[in-house]
C-alpha cells in the first residue's frame, strides 16, 4: 500500500509540473505573440501642449520633434559607423543578439523585408556585442549560418544600446527620412507589425 501510494504521489507531482510548465509555455508565447508599437505621434504631441496652454489657439501649438540620437558602432572590420550616416532615408533600426530566442524568431521577416526594400529603406541590425556572451566573431557566425544579408553592425562600445535604452531585447526604432524616430517596438515583431513601422516612415512601401 505504500508503494502505492508514493506511486501515486509521484505521478500527481509530474502530472502537476507538466501542467505548470504547460501553463508557463502558454504565457510566454502570449506574451512573444502580442506586437506592441509605441507611436511617437506628432498630432498627440500638439494636443498635449494645446491642453498646456489653454488659452492659446489651436493652430499655435507646434509640435516640437526631437532628432533620433546620433550613436557610433563598427561593421566587421571595425570601422566606425554613425546612424547619421545615413540621414535622408527611412531607417529600421534593430537591437539583437545571437543568443536571443525572441530576436531569432523575428530575424526572418527583416529579411525578408530587407529584400524587399534594400534599396528604399535602410536597414541597420544593431548587435549587442559585449564581448564575452556575444563577439563580433559569434554573432558574424551566426549571421552567416542563416544565410542572413541585411546589414549588421557590431556597438562594441556599447554607445548605441546605452543612447538608446535598448536594455530589453529585441527593441526597433523606425526612423523616417528627417530623421525622427517615429515609433518603438519592444520585444519581438511579426511581419505585419514590421510592416507597420516601416508605413510610419516610408508610406506606399
Amino acid at each position: 500500500m505504500d508503494k502505492k501510494r508514493i506511486v501515486f504521489v509521484l505521478a500527481l507531482a509530474f502530472v502537476l509540473l507538466l501542467g505548470g510548465a504547460y501553463t508557463l509555455y502558454g504565457r510566454l508565447g502570449q506574451g512573444l505573440e502580442h506586437n506592441q508599437l509605441t507611436v511617437e505621434s506628432p498630432q498627440s504631441q500638439a494636443d498635449s501642449g494645446q491642453a498646456a496652454e489653454s488659452g492659446e489657439a489651436a493652430e499655435s501649438a507646434d509640435p516640437e520633434l526631437v532628432p533620433a540620437p546620433d550613436f557610433t558602432v563598427y561593421d566587421k572590420d571595425g570601422n566606425p559607423v554613425q546612424l547619421y550616416d545615413y540621414t535622408g532615408k527611412p531607417l529600421v533600426v534593430n537591437f539583437w543578439a545571437s543568443w536571443c530566442g525572441p530576436c531569432q524568431m523575428e530575424m526572418p521577416d527583416f529579411e525578408d523585408k530587407y529584400q524587399e526594400l534594400g534599396e528604399e529603406v535602410q536597414f541597420l541590425m544593431i548587435n549587442m556585442t559585449d564581448g564575452s556572451r556575444e563577439t563580433v566573431d559569434s554573432a558574424s557566425a551566426f549571421i552567416a549560418q542563416q544565410g542572413f544579408t541585411f546589414p549588421v553592425l557590431y556597438d562594441t562600445d556599447s554607445d548605441a544600446a546605452l543612447t538608446y535604452g535598448a536594455y530589453s531585447l529585441p527593441t526597433t526604432y523606425f526612423i523616417n527620412a528627417d530623421g525622427y524616430a517615429v515609433a518603438r517596438a519592444t520585444g519581438a515583431i511579426d511581419a505585419e507589425t514590421l510592416q507597420q513601422g516601416i508605413d510610419l516612415i516610408a508610406p506606399n512601401k
